[in-house]
């Protein structure tokens, strides 16, 4: 049995998790899937054009040109060795491979904050400016409040007034309490006595905010290299996380602007915002190949619990599965 009928078998019967990936995924799904199988239908046997639209299929979905041109000579050479013409097969195929791509891509599938053992856990987000970042801490305090966590934010984006106003107010919201650095303070300065406050006040998970825009990669390289350092001398081994956030619709270029935030400090884990908002949907695999670093979270939606730890399988059903 192939990947395709294994997601089709596994997700006839719906769970609240399967529909919020079906209905956060439904734009990109129409793009893809849709598209996909005319394409099947429109040949009896598979020839140099149809891998020529296959290909142009998977760039239109923003699965990347690396990434669609690997998965391509894939087939080819399958198709070829074996004698594979079906187009149905091709595509049964194409769905494996995208399974194996991006598991290859880095190391184990990781969701879940991993906290500290002893002491306070420190999440590092990073991000460029109007990704939704801010939003994302807000969703994930949320997240693990609900869980019994204790949370603590600190609004180290001491450049923008917006974002310390926005971060103050989802705090609020949240019954989460927050340091607030003042207006062109040293990002570092407010990262370390945020951290500082939240171990000695015993937090669970104390999440860092961090300015989405210096002048250039060298200033945010040093920026960022700076505040791990400080963080580091506070709490040994913190940050224990950095997750980069990425907004689904910018596309390729937030393949981009992930490869500067990845340069400029180690990465633990992607968010991805506004997949159901985009009709892009592979970008999660050609940010999986180009940067090696896995997915953790997606969001689905807009609501508080509409951000959702990343599952491949749901990912792939949502996506392919009509």
């Amino acid at each position: 049995m192939g990947l395709l009928s294994f997601l089709k078998n596994r997700f006839a019967k719906k769970d609240e998790k399967t529909e919020k990936y079906e209905k956060g995924l439904e734009k990109s799904r129409a793009a893809f899937a849709s598209r996909l199988n005319e394409l099947s239908r429109r040949y009896k046997s598979v020839n140099g054009e149809y891998f020529e639209e296959l290909e142009e299929i998977l760039i239109s979905a923003d699965v990347g040109v690396e990434t669609t041109i690997s998965l391509i000579d894939q087939l080819l050479e399958k198709s070829k060795k074996e004698g594979i013409s079906d187009p149905k097969a091709i595509n049964d195929l194409l769905v494996d491979n995208m399974f194996v791509s991006y598991l290859a891509s880095g190391g184990a599938i990781e969701n879940d904050v991993r906290f500290s053992n002893s002491g306070t856990t420190v999440l590092l987000m990073v991000g460029a400016n109007g990704v939704g970042k801010t939003t994302s801490i807000a969703k994930l305090a949320y997240r693990y409040k609900k869980r019994g966590k204790s949370v603590m934010l600190v609004a180290g984006d001491t450049f923008r007034a917006g974002a310390r106003e926005q971060l103050g107010i989802w705090a609020k919201r949240l019954d989460c309490p927050i340091l607030i650095g003042k207006d062109g303070a040293d990002p570092a300065s407010v990262a370390y006595d945020g951290v500082r406050k939240a171990k000695e006040d015993h937090i669970d998970l104390c999440i860092v905010d961090t300015a989405g825009r210096l002048q250039t990669k060298t200033a945010l390289m040093a920026e960022l290299s700076k505040i791990k350092r400080v963080i580091g001398k506070e709490i040994e081994g913190a940050p224990q996380e950095t997750f980069l956030v990425i907004d689904a619709t910018t596309g390729q270029n937030g393949v981009s602007q992930a490869k500067a935030f990845g340069e400029a400090t180690p990465l633990t884990g992607i968010v991805i915002t506004k997949m159901d908002g985009t009709s892009k949907g592979g970008i999660i695999l050609s940010i999986r190949e180009e940067l090696g670093v896995p997915v953790r979270f997606i969001g689905l939606g807009e609501k508080m619990d509409d951000l959702e730890e990343f599952d491949l399988e749901r990912y792939l059903n949502g996506l392919l599965v009509e």
